[in-house]
């Protein structure tokens, strides 16, 4: 792997309303608590702490807007975050190789 791993990051990341907010967000350009609670089935204040997680690992960032605030995905940190997944999967794929090879081998000296 080309670094370690952020637990804060993948934690963040590993709940499914805060991945489907990222999804609005990056679609949309940004947006606000009051609209992205009006997309989810979640409440306003569950929005905002969701917001308030993604906030606090870098993910989004936010700007006031009028009496909210506007969030934006940070495209540095969500790259940042990409890189890792795609480094973990090849050390996943590259275990289960071995593994495979292992398993294999074993299966040959038995029935050889």
């Amino acid at each position: 792997m080309s670094g370690p791993v952020d637990d804060d990051l993948w934690s963040a990341v590993g709940d499914p309303t805060r991945r489907r907010m990222l999804d609005l967000l990056l679609a949309q350009g940004g947006g606000t608590a009051t609209r992205l609670s009006q997309q989810l089935p979640v409440t306003r204040q569950a929005v905002a702490k969701h917001l308030g997680v993604l906030e606090r690992v870098g993910l989004v960032h936010a700007t006031p807007s009028g009496r909210e605030r506007r969030y934006q995905v940070d495209q540095t940190q969500l790259a940042r975050a990409v890189a890792q997944l795609s480094s973990v999967g090849a050390a996943w794929d590259a275990r289960l190789q071995r593994i495979k090879q292992i398993a294999e081998a074993i299966q040959r000296s038995q029935n050889g």
